[in-house]
């Protein structure tokens, strides 16, 4: 009787929606975590009597006064190189948060409502990845993210409000793990 050796991994379900066009013009909710949770992003805990939020761009806003870790400052730096990086793309508001972060980026289509050229969200979260990996010294990302396709106005308020209340929210947070 002969055995097979081969390890039957679990199948990882498809979170992408099906022929959708992830370098459309549009806005997306971008999660990415560290592997198992870790948290390499913050040093300490949010004082809620200092946090507040600054405009950063014309269509970007950051947290200020989080405890950033040395990790958490070039993912930062990284974050803030993004509206730089892909002409077509601008980050709308993001957050750090102690081991994942979250992301609002808009595609943009021309004055004609044309697409203009730009990478698919995936591409764009891989890049970012790399060169936050590349600075870091060593891999810390999970291996894929989580992303949602924004529909309309509400959509993207309801996302917005998440990622402002996230860090007064943390250790209710599902993504919430002590160290």
């Amino acid at each position: 009787m002969k055995m097979d050796n081969k390890k039957e991994f679990p199948k990882r379900k498809d979170i992408r929606l099906k022929n959708y066009d992830y370098s459309s013009p549009g806005a997306y909710f971008v999660t990415i975590c560290t592997e198992n949770r870790k948290n390499y992003f913050w040093n300490g805990s949010i004082d809620p009597q200092i946090f507040h939020w600054r405009s950063v761009g014309a269509n970007c806003v950051r947290p200020q006064s989080l405890p950033l870790s040395d990790v958490g400052n070039i993912v930062l730096d990284e974050l803030e190189r993004w509206n730089q990086t892909y002409p077509a793309v601008s980050l709308h508001s993001y957050v750090i948060m102690p081991n994942h972060l979250h992301i609002i980026v808009v595609i943009s289509a021309d004055e004609y409502g044309r697409p203009q050229v730009a990478p698919t969200v995936e591409r764009m979260v891989k890049q970012f990845k790399g060169a936050a990996t590349k600075k870091i010294g060593a891999s810390i990302w999970q291996k894929s993210y989580i992303e949602h396709v924004i529909r309309n106005k509400k959509d993207y308020e309801t996302r917005s409000n998440y990622i402002f209340e996230n860090p007064l929210r943390w250790y209710y947070d599902e993504l919430y793990a002590e160290e």
